[in-house]
């Protein structure tokens, strides 16, 4: 007899997460071998690769997940590799198809197109914001940063890693938990991305096909402004996108804005709705101060109603806010370091509207079967 229950341990085993898949380590086959040896429990785990830049992460959470388990006095953790076989094994039980997930008939994942009509108006702030307010809800997010040319999104988030490859299939860095992927985590330093057309459409397909996200609820995809290359070929890759358009008040913002919502009906696409940013700044003594305007948000959901021919919303003002800003460029979004500032709770009423929005059944598989 050890004095380990070897059940209770698998169990407890059980709990902890690859902290890039974020699925048990036993439902991945990286748990290879448990003994104890009186109060001695040793673990060895398989990494996905040798470099593992989470090895001590796997380390501490295996450790932490043992301390509570009656009759374990310590714990010793081997990290091996994964053989080739292994990994191939890995990848089929992941990804058992190729292709582009999100584009299938059964997929149930939302995705929202967050786009634009010009630059500077907090498109990349509003699609991190999002993201990570209805992460915090626990929903499995993920964040296509689109914008190839004017990436920003991992500085936003704080998404410090780079990404795992396992053979052809990457595994995206998490960060408040939220899957992330940018070109900005394959260049060095702060080099520009010089692509063209075609090259474009090709990252952003290896991003969608080789990227592992899992089972998300919310995919956000952080386009470049305007209508160009981008935005054409995400209509492409994913037909049922929803595009949400970001402006400021501004006349000749919401004038630029429409047309990013217009492009809609010559893809397919639907529009989600509108959201204003950057709506008014509230001075010390209660006042607010306009500073771009207003109305223009309320003006491009008008617009596009009538150009569409369907409702399309408002979904919300966000107001001018330091706050907003400084999360920004601490990596840490202001729905998470200030919930309770005007601006945040200006984008928690816009989460809401997006997590109650259904999901468009129409051709999807629910895999029933009729009897009788």
């Amino acid at each position: 007899m050890t004095g380990v229950d070897l059940r209770a341990v698998r169990a407890a085993l059980h709990g902890v997460l690859d902290p890039e898949l974020r699925r048990p380590i036993d439902e991945l086959g990286m748990l290879a071998d448990v003994t104890a040896d009186a109060g001695l429990v040793t673990v060895r785990v398989l990494l996905t690769i040798a470099g593992c830049p989470l090895r001590s992460t796997i380390d501490a959470d295996v450790r932490a997940a043992l301390a509570g388990v009656p009759g374990v006095d310590a714990v010793a953790v081997e990290l091996d590799v994964m053989s080739p076989q292994q990994r191939q094994e890995l990848r089929e039980r992941l990804r058992p198809e190729r292709g582009i997930p999100f584009s299938r008939p059964d997929s149930l994942t939302k995705v929202f197109a967050v786009a634009s009509g010009k630059g500077g108006v907090g498109k990349s702030s509003v699609t991190v914001n999002l993201a990570c307010e209805l992460a915090s809800r626990g929903l499995r997010i993920g964040i296509v940063d689109a914008d190839v040319h004017g990436f920003s999104v991992p500085a936003l988030i704080g998404a410090t890693g780079t990404p795992t490859r396992v053979d052809e299939m990457i595994l995206p860095p998490v960060a408040h938990g939220v899957k992330v992927i940018s070109i900005g985590m394959f260049v060095a330093g702060n080099q520009p991305v010089a692509w063209r057309g075609p090259m474009l459409h090709r990252a952003l397909e290896q991003f969608l096909a080789d990227v592992y996200f899992g089972d998300l609820d919310v995919l956000f995809l952080d386009l470049p402004p305007g209508t160009g290359d981008v935005a054409i070929s995400v209509s492409q890759l994913l037909p049922s996108a929803q595009l949400l358009v970001v402006t400021t008040p501004q006349a000749a913002a919401a004038d630029v804005a429409e047309r990013a919502g217009t492009v809609s009906a010559q893809t397919g696409q639907t529009v989600a709705g509108v959201i204003e940013n950057m709506s008014g700044l509230t001075l010390p003594d209660g006042t607010v101060m306009e500073v771009f305007g207003t109305g223009g948000g309320q003006r491009v959901a008008d617009r596009l109603s009538a150009s569409l021919g369907v409702p399309v919303e408002l979904l919300g003002t966000v107001p001018l806010d330091v706050a907003l800003r400084e999360g920004g460029d601490a990596g840490t979004p202001i729905v998470l370091s200030s919930p309770s500032s005007p601006a945040a709770v200006a984008l928690k009423a816009v989460a809401d509207r997006l997590a109650t929005q259904p999901r468009g059944l129409a051709g999807r598989s629910l895999g029933v079967t009729p009897v009788g």
